[in-house]
Parts: C-alpha cells; sequence; structure tokens
C-alpha cells in the first residue's frame, strides 16, 4: 500500500521547510497545532506530494485549512485546474465574512463556509489518502468574489 505524503505549511519556519504529513495521526497534529496555537496561524496551506508539478515547479492543487478555537468550526478552500477555486458549503446559519490568518496574513472566507472541526479533521485525512484529491466528505461552493 502506497504511503501518501503531504506537506503543510502555517508558520513563517514551514516556508522553506514544511511539515510532513503522512498519517491520519498527522492530520490530528496538525488540526490540535492550529487549535492551540497563535491567534494568527489558524490557518494552513497544504499540498500533495503525490501530485504533479506544474511547468513553473508549483504545486497544481492547494487546499487551504483553517480552525476556529473559539467556536470550534473550520474552513476548506480547494484549488486545482478541474475544479477551479472552492470553498466549503456549511450550514445556513453563517456568519458573514470570517476571517482566518496564515503566518500573519488575512484570508476572508466567504458566509456559510465554516464546517464543524470534526469533519474538516475528516476532509484534511481524505485528502492526504486520496493523493491530493479534493475532499468528497464535504459539501464545496464556488465563492461570489475571491
Amino acid at each position: 500500500m502506497m504511503q501518501h505524503r503531504v506537506e503543510a505549511r502555517y508558520r513563517r519556519e514551514h516556508g522553506k521547510e514544511p511539515v510532513v504529513l503522512s498519517t491520519s495521526d498527522d492530520v490530528d497534529v496538525l488540526i490540535e497545532t492550529l487549535l492551540t496555537g497563535p491567534a494568527y496561524h489558524n490557518l494552513a496551506q497544504l499540498h500533495s506530494l503525490e501530485r504533479p508539478l506544474l511547468p513553473s515547479g508549483y504545486p497544481d492543487h492547494e487546499l487551504l485549512v483553517g480552525v476556529d478555537r473559539d467556536l470550534p468550526v473550520g474552513v476548506l478552500a480547494f484549488m486545482d485546474a478541474e475544479s477551479g477555486n472552492l470553498v466549503t458549503l456549511g450550514s445556513s446559519e453563517g456568519r458573514g465574512k470570517v476571517p482566518y490568518l496564515i503566518m500573519g496574513q488575512m484570508t476572508e472566507f466567504p458566509d456559510r463556509s465554516e464546517l464543524p472541526i470534526e469533519l474538516v479533521r475528516q476532509a484534511v485525512s481524505e485528502f492526504l489518502m486520496s493523493g491530493g484529491k479534493r475532499p468528497a466528505c464535504v459539501q464545496w461552493q464556488v465563492p461570489e468574489v475571491w
């Protein structure tokens, strides 16, 4: 059985040395680190090492994973050439645009994009175990402006 790997960047030092996830335990550690770490580091950028690189040398996809420790909920955004830009579709009761931070830089997610934290955890595990495919355990929406 092939062991899949994902690079995660969520702190400044991960720019050149990303954290590598290869098990569901690694996913749990990532989510817990985002939940308990500094408030300005609650969003992570993930790239599967199983997918091809573009001619530019950059990954052909991206999964953003954010968590809000106070609620607790999270968000996901997925991008690749086939899917375009997508964000998760949460409950009908959103709280407006919601900010998440990666390395101190804010990203606003659209209304109704937050999910229960356990569903976020499940989706990140699915992304890892599928070799970088868009998780099917969550619903997706095309953001109006993003």
